[in-house]
């Protein structure tokens, strides 16, 4: 019996900013934004989309009549909660249509909250074997106009169906989680934006990602020739990078080196026209390596290190399913990708004021969104109503 992700899917907004043209705007070298960061584009969340309809789409074309039946547990892992009470998950589980006896819940610390999200649903489902946990991750990272970290922004979902007998990926029981207090990154109640110490974010995400792959390593007397390619958390591209050229040292062998660095392009490909997706970053960047590299075969193992601000960073490892690609929607993620529309930073600086003050221009947002598509229609009396797109 083995447990792991059955489905995976991603929704983002139809919108998005060219870097380049931002870092004009910014009055900025551009390659800062495309070579220093690593990013090409930054997806644009209109007030119409936030976490619940972003997770709700993300979710919607991977779950069948009978999955319905058989989701016993909706996790939705977030750092933009909208609510301190109620989960986004009750929510989404009444958007998807999900039978009512299932357990619906939000777990949060930065980042990280979809992999210990993921890690509870594999345990529940070691002896449940008829049925599935619906894990979603879904945030819109905002930092605020014309801050340091404005370009790296951005909005989007992923969700996942985990699974006995999973069709993509089977999770190995060899997770190490690291634990540090540390102010690199928070956002208290209340506040709007989250407060940023750039310099000790970088130092405290490498530092996070060393404790817990040297700890792996030693536990399990792996080296780095055991995988295949590893998947980071990505904010930006060039981060992940950094913590994966912090460990390829002088005494692991050239064809090691090649073959990691270039999973590792193939795995934030589609990040880097997303921008940060917080809690969906590093899923994000799984799906990636799943449709763009074309030397993955049944059995490869894959590692991942996911990592949430604060902080909490954990190392883990699957293995390839046999025919995973079929279980994949690869050409439904290119179009989604490549038929969004650009906007001008003016009108990007538009998106991001109503977003701040909840207002609505339907209008204008809804006009290049796909028939089907969940949409926060209004917010009255503190209620979000929500509704589809006919």
């Amino acid at each position: 019996m083995t447990v792991g992700i059955d489905q995976i899917n991603f929704y983002v907004p139809s919108f998005y900013v060219d870097m380049a043209k931002l870092a004009e705007s910014r009055q900025v070298d551009p390659n800062k934004f495309l070579i220093g960061i690593g990013q090409n584009e930054m997806a644009v969340s209109p007030m119409s989309q936030d976490i619940v309809s972003m997770g709700a789409n993300a979710a919607k074309d991977i779950i069948t009549e009978d999955d319905k039946k058989q989701i016993s547990m909706v996790i939705v892992a977030t750092e933009s909660a909208i609510d301190s009470a109620k989960a986004s998950a009750v929510q989404i589980h009444n958007l998807l249509g999900i039978q009512p006896f299932a357990r619906c819940i939000e777990m949060k610390e930065a980042c990280y909250a979809a992999t210990p999200a993921i890690q509870l649903a594999k345990d529940y489902l070691a002896n449940r074997p008829d049925e599935k946990v619906l894990v979603i991750a879904s945030d819109t990272a905002r930092y605020g106009l014309e801050s340091g970290g404005e370009p790296t922004q951005g909005a989007g979902a992923v969700a996942m169906m985990i699974t006995q007998n999973p069709r993509i990926l089977e999770l190995n029981d060899d997770a190490v989680a690291f634990t540090e207090d540390v102010y690199d990154f928070w956002r208290p109640s209340g506040q709007s934006y989250p407060l940023v110490d750039g310099a000790l974010s970088k130092d405290a995400y490498i530092h996070s990602f060393q404790e817990s792959w040297n700890e792996y390593a030693r536990r399990h007397h792996i080296s780095l020739d055991y995988f295949k390619s590893l998947c980071f958390h990505v904010p930006f591209t060039k981060m992940g990078k950094k913590a994966l050229d912090s460990i390829l040292t002088d005494d692991i062998d050239e064809q090691t080196k090649e073959r990691l660095t270039s999973g590792y392009d193939a795995a934030t490909y589609y990040n880097r026209y997303v921008g940060n997706i917080y809690t969906g970053s590093l899923y994000l960047s799984l799906i990636s390596l799943l449709e763009t590299h074309h030397e993955l075969n049944a059995g490869d193992t894959i590692g991942l290190f996911s990592y949430g601000s604060g902080s909490v960073g954990e190392f883990f490892s699957g293995k390839i399913v046999e025919g995973y690609r079929d279980a994949l929607d690869i050409e439904g993620h290119k179009n989604l990708l490549n038929h969004r529309t650009e906007i001008s930073v003016d009108t990007y600086e538009a998106f991001f004021k109503r977003f701040d003050n909840l207002e609505f221009n339907h209008e204008v947002e809804l006009a290049n969104e796909s028939k089907g598509i969940f949409y926060l229609e209004s917010i009255h009396n503190h209620i979000r109503n929500y509704n589809t797109l006919n």
